[in-house]
């Protein structure tokens, strides 16, 4: 009979835990209103996240940033790009989003790159651009897109923007994580040359003639390692 009853209280006892588990497929919702997160310099613990303010401290303030209003330094891709998180932004902590800002110069190029945390949508603001991704059965998606256009690169997988045009393009971002991350394939010294640069841009325009087709004769050794 004890032991009858020892097992009804330890399924109980299974079941309330394991019922009380939040599963998060991305960042977990918060439990409160707001949470603007302690700059990451003046922490004090070490938490999955980042530690809240004072809510005696809080102000309207924590809720505004002025990140985005400036393009970033150009890289040599003639390309800059800015990811502000809850690091930067305190008041998206919590919140489970960062956003960002990319500059193009005419023919500039955002090489592949993913954010390991979290999927980003794009909304194009200035200029034309090839926006594309490739997923894990190395199938290629590309789309022009304009002025007002949306583009969504599912989380974790390989993508890019080219602009096509003469003039600059401006993009803004939306990440379904306060910490998207970023991961680039990194060139290597032969690679920065501009007649390597450009042979990476033509072949990106050369797989344009379909929207989706297999791009294994453009996949990387890097890509490979990933996906494999």
């Amino acid at each position: 009979m004890k032991l009858k009853s020892f097992a009804h209280l330890y399924f109980m006892l299974f079941f309330v835990a394991f019922s009380n588990i939040k599963i998060c497929f991305a960042d977990c919702d918060n439990l409160q209103d707001s949470c603007p997160a302690v700059p990451p310099n003046k922490q004090t613990i070490f938490i999955n996240g980042l530690q809240c303010k004072n809510p005696v401290n809080v102000s309207a303030q924590d809720f505004r940033t002025t990140k985005l209003s400036t393009a970033g330094s150009t890289d040599i891709f003639g390309a800059s790009m800015k990811i502000v998180s809850a690091a930067e932004f305190g008041g998206l902590n919590t919140l489970g989003l960062s956003i960002g800002r990319t500059d193009l110069d005419g023919n500039g190029l955002v090489n592949f790159h993913y954010h390991p945390r979290a999927t980003e949508i794009i909304f194009v603001t200035k200029g034309v651009l090839l926006a594309g991704f490739v997923d894990t059965k190395n199938q290629y998606f590309q789309k022009l897109i304009k002025v007002g256009d949306v583009f969504v690169f599912p989380k974790a997988l390989f993508h890019f923007y080219l602009n096509t045009g003469f003039e600059e393009a401006t993009i803004f971002s939306v990440y379904n994580s306060q910490n998207p991350g970023f991961v680039s394939l990194s060139p290597t010294t032969s690679d920065t040359t501009l007649e390597s640069l450009d042979k990476i841009k033509r072949k990106l325009i050369s797989l344009s003639a379909s929207e989706t087709q297999d791009v294994n004769s453009f996949i990387s050794p890097e890509m490979e390692s990933i996906y494999s």
